[in-house]
C-alpha cells in the first residue's frame, strides 16, 4: 500500500468511527474503500525521486560526512481540510538522497506537520536498511514549533504521565505523537532543529512546494 493510500484509509477509519450507528453510511464507506483500492487512487501523488542537488549543506553536517539531514513540512487548505506533507533528505556530502510527498483528504495543519516528520524519519530508516547503515547522526529540520517543541519538551512529560498532559487529558493527535516517538527511538542519535518558515530556507521552501504540489495535483 502506498503512503497516500494509507492516509486515505485513515480518513475512512475516522469516518467509520464518527458514523458508527449509521449502517447505510458504513456500507457506503466500505464501497468507497473498495473503489479506491481497485483503482489505486492517489498513488501518483507520492514521489521518491531524487530532486535538486543544489541545496546548501546544513551547518550541522559540515565536517560530518557520515551524518544525514531530513527536512519536513506540512500544508493544509482549510483547518481542517485537505492537507499534504513534503520531505527531503541530504547525506553528509550534501546530495539529495530522496524527496517525497503525500496527501490526506481531511486533516489539520498540525497533523500534516507531524506526518511530515514521521515520513521523513521512516524513509531515512528505509535508506539506512538499503545501504546497510547501522548508525549515523541525524538532524531533523522543521518550521513547526509544534513538532520541534513537542519532541524536545512535551513528549517526555506526557510519557511519564502515561501519555497524559498535566491536566490529565490526552494530547491532541495522540496516535501521531506516539508514532513519531516510536520512530525517533529507532535512531541512535537524532537532534531536532526549528527553522523559520517562508523565510528563504531552501530545503524548507522545497518541502513546502512538494506539499502544495500534492494538493494541486489532486485538485485542491
Amino acid at each position: 500500500m502506498s503512503v497516500s493510500q494509507r492516509q486515505v484509509q485513515s480518513v475512512f477509519r475516522e469516518l467509520a468511527k464518527a458514523l458508527a450507528e449509521d449502517q447505510e453510511a458504513l456500507n457506503a464507506i466500505e464501497l468507497l474503500k473498495s473503489r479506491v483500492e481497485e483503482k489505486s487512487l492517489f498513488e501518483k501523488v507520492a514521489s521518491n525521486s531524487v530532486g535538486s542537488n543544489n541545496f546548501p549543506l546544513p551547518q550541522e553536517l559540515v565536517d560530518k560526512p557520515q551524518a544525514f539531514a531530513i527536512f519536513s513540512d506540512g500544508a493544509c487548505r482549510g483547518n481542517p481540510g485537505p492537507g499534504a506533507w513534503g520531505v527531503v533528505a541530504q547525506n553528509g556530502q550534501g546530495e539529495v538522497i530522496f524527496e517525497s510527498n503525500g496527501l490526506d483528504l481531511s486533516t489539520t495543519n498540525n497533523r500534516m506537520e507531524l506526518e511530515g516528520a514521521i515520513q521523513s524519519m521512516e524513509r531515512l530508516l528505509e535508506h539506512f536498511k538499503e545501504k546497510e547503515i547501522d548508525t549515523a547522526p541525524v538532524y531533523l529540520f522543521s518550521d513547526s514549533k509544534y513538532v520541534i517543541e513537542g519532541l524536545d519538551k512535551w513528549v517526555p512529560g506526557w510519557k511519564n504521565r502515561g501519555w497524559k498532559k498535566a491536566d490529565g487529558k490526552a494530547p491532541e493527535n495522540l496516535e501521531l505523537w506516539q508514532h513519531l516517538d516510536f520512530v525517533r527511538n529507532k535512531f541512535s542519535h537524532i537532534e531536532f532543529r526549528w527553522v523559520r518558515g517562508h523565510a528563504g530556507h531552501p530545503q524548507n521552501e522545497h518541502c513546502d512546494r512538494l506539499a502544495n504540489e500534492a494538493l494541486n495535483q489532486s485538485g485542491f
